[in-house]
């Protein structure tokens, strides 16, 4: 299906599917959210087993490029709906190919959407949700490159207020996150002088390669190459830049950078580390990337202002020091598992221990309210911020943010889709 002739067959899907929630939900209190899943991998499938645990949805479509994605997927995503009392997903609803996506979105009996897919096909597969009126779950980042974030920023324009649309910035939702961001923001550490960021991670795996066309090693390897996913910028450190971004609330005016990539790995193009300097008004931020070896480090947020200092960790405390002390109660020196202390104390070791809940639950109940939620602006200014320190490092080049925003740069992944159509 082309795209116009997709636009042309969506437009009465659309008039539809923009009613109102009074009208959707009002006569059936507890009807449920009706949800379709596209890109039915690890991460898809369990973002949307803990939506579905945490939430009043039904999950009644399934879309993937590959058939043994699809199958695996159908057994965690039916016996969830078995376990909630609703039906199995129907065979008619699981849809497999490179026009999966359309043919669910073309579904009338979905009310929304979560896109899982792989990054490069986010902008797109948004764009065309949000033209069939569907509500959207979008995976970050929103694209691996410039256009993408813009097509986002259009599509979140023309849709603001008529659906809900959502980037996956979970962390914004993380109860120990929120309260410092609070705090920070209200003047507890003073004026903000410097910044640091960090994500420190392990080497990349990668799945079985024999016997596979070179299109589908790339797509199902879709982080070790920088077309499909943007890299490890995009992919990890993504989410310290968008804590950052949501907590100065500002963007940055330019960055510089070096890196590089790790010989080991013979497979794929991406920068295995990266140091970026990014200059915000008056704050100068520091970031520090790394995909190596088998040891995870450490994932920080830390902000240094004149009244004292904050520090968010996803496994090593939230915490404030200075003249307005404060302290999460996460553990500042997490171990692998609670101390029987700890567990009767109901005490978590991770900061991010409610995030996923609590942006789902958020999702789901903007939906059900008619409070929609607009997260694409933000969503595509944390994107090109990664793409930003990514493009500087890469070049060698001081890059401006405004000069990268109008520069329209396009990253083709150059594959041949129709290949795994049956």
């Amino acid at each position: 299906m082309k795209r116009r002739e997709f636009v042309q067959s969506t437009a009465a899907v659309s008039a539809l599917t923009l009613i109102s929630p009074a009208t959707a939900f009002g006569s059936k209190a507890n009807s449920s959210i009706r949800m379709g899943l596209i890109g039915c991998g690890g991460r898809g499938t369990g973002v949307i087993t803990s939506m579905s645990d945490h939430t009043n949805i039904n999950i009644i479509a399934m879309a993937d490029l590959f058939e043994d994605k699809l199958e695996k997927a159908k057994k965690i995503l039916d016996e969830q709906n078995v376990k909630k009392g609703f039906q199995k997903v129907i065979k008619a609803n699981t849809y497999l190919g490179s026009k999966s996506y359309l043919k669910l979105l073309e579904n009338k009996d979905i009310d929304a959407v979560q896109i899982s897919s792989p990054a490069y096909t986010h902008a797109e597969f948004l764009e065309a949700a949000a033209m069939a009126g569907k509500h959207i779950y979008c995976e970050k980042p929103v694209s691996p490159d410039v256009a993408g974030c813009q097509k986002v920023e259009r599509v979140g324009n023309i849709y603001d207020g008529k659906i809900s649309m959502v980037i996956g910035f979970q962390i914004r939702y993380a109860t120990p996150y929120v309260e410092m961001v609070k705090r920070i923001q209200r003047g507890d550490i003073g004026q903000i002088l410097t910044v640091h960021l960090c994500y420190l991670a392990t080497e990349l795996s990668s799945t079985d390669l024999k016997g596979l066309s070179y299109d589908e090693i790339r797509i199902r390897n879709q982080y070790h190459f920088h077309a499909l996913s943007g890299g490890t910028m995009l992919d990890q450190s993504i989410h310290m830049i968008d804590v950052c971004n949501w907590t100065l609330q500002k963007l940055p005016i330019q960055a510089i950078g070096t890196g590089g990539k790790d010989e080991s790995h013979k497979l794929g193009d991406t920068w295995k580390h990266f140091q970026v300097l990014y200059q915000y008004p008056g704050i100068n931020v520091s970031l520090m990337a790394t995909q190596f070896g088998n040891s995870f480090g450490d994932v920080c947020a830390k902000f240094i202002g004149t009244k004292g200092t904050a520090e968010a960790h996803y496994s090593g405390g939230v915490f404030i020091s200075g003249d307005n002390p404060w302290d999460s109660t996460v553990p500042r020196c997490a171990t692998s598992a609670p101390t029987e202390e700890q567990r009767k104390a109901g005490v978590f070791l991770s900061a991010l221990q409610d995030a996923d809940q609590n942006k789902e639950i958020a999702f789901i109940k903007s939906i059900e309210t008619g409070n929609y939620l607009n997260e694409t602006r933000s969503g595509a200014e944390s994107t090109l911020t990664a793409i930003l320190g990514r493009e500087a490092a890469i070049s060698g080049e001081r890059l401006g943010f405004d000069e990268l925003h109008n520069s329209n740069s396009r990253l083709d992944p150059m594959l041949n889709l129709s290949q795994f159509d049956k």
